[in-house]
């Protein structure tokens, strides 16, 4: 089954409630926390979405997808944990050896935490398969990480389609979430490839009904 995780990052000012509890009724599978610190991408959101996923976590029980675009993994990571998200992911690309991504990956589990590990467009999909068995997700970006409403990148669907394949092959049991232009006409595509978690949002947030979109998302 497929499942939807609705990014906030474009969430009007002073409207914030009204489009959480929208999104809640209207059944997304996970509020999406992009979390950029203006280092690792130019954008920082990094106050802003701490702030918000505090307040998800008041007043909804939708499990909160975090998406870490940080330098300092570590830092993020013991910051976010507070707000007990379903899932942390980080990049591989933040590590700087195969090391640190293990110690990112045992951070995050104790904490009780899923975790996710993201490749950008440019990082091929073989370098993350050592470590597929020891997460729960695999986030494969379709655009380059860093603000919302870019155009899907087509090339994509050959990595989301590699690594399916070799998750199938290998029988680990694993996620494969997308994230990046994903709309009405790039979901088919990237769910034919083997994605069952899409993230979506100003395709979502723009729509007059919420649960309209979601609904053709899924199917």
């Amino acid at each position: 089954m497929v499942e939807v995780s609705t990014s906030i990052l474009s969430i009007k000012e002073g409207e914030e409630s009204k489009t959480i509890l929208g999104l809640e009724t209207s059944k997304t599978d996970y509020f999406h926390i992009d979390v950029m610190d203006g280092k690792f991408v130019k954008k920082d959101t990094y106050e802003s979405m701490l702030q918000n996923a505090s307040y998800i976590k008041r007043i909804s029980n939708i499990p909160m997808d975090v998406h870490l675009m940080v330098e300092d993994v570590k830092e993020a990571i013991d910051d976010f944990v507070s707000i007990e998200p379903n899932i942390i992911t980080f990049h591989y690309e933040s590590c700087k050896s195969k090391n640190e991504v293990m110690e990112m990956i045992d951070r995050i589990k104790e904490n009780n935490c899923k975790i996710g590990i993201s490749v950008k467009p440019n990082t091929n999909i073989e370098e993350i398969y050592e470590f597929l068995p020891y997460v729960h997700m695999c986030l494969v970006m379709t655009v380059e990480p860093g603000k919302g409403g870019q155009t899907f990148i087509t090339d994509m669907l050959e990595k989301i389609n590699k690594l399916k394949q070799y998750i199938d092959e290998n029988q680990i049991d694993i996620d494969i979430e997308v994230d990046g232009g994903i709309n009405l006409v790039t979901a088919p595509k990237v769910k034919k490839a083997g994605a069952n978690i899409l993230v979506a949002g100003t395709a979502i947030l723009n729509a007059v009904d919420y649960k309209i979109i979601i609904d053709e998302l899924k199917e």
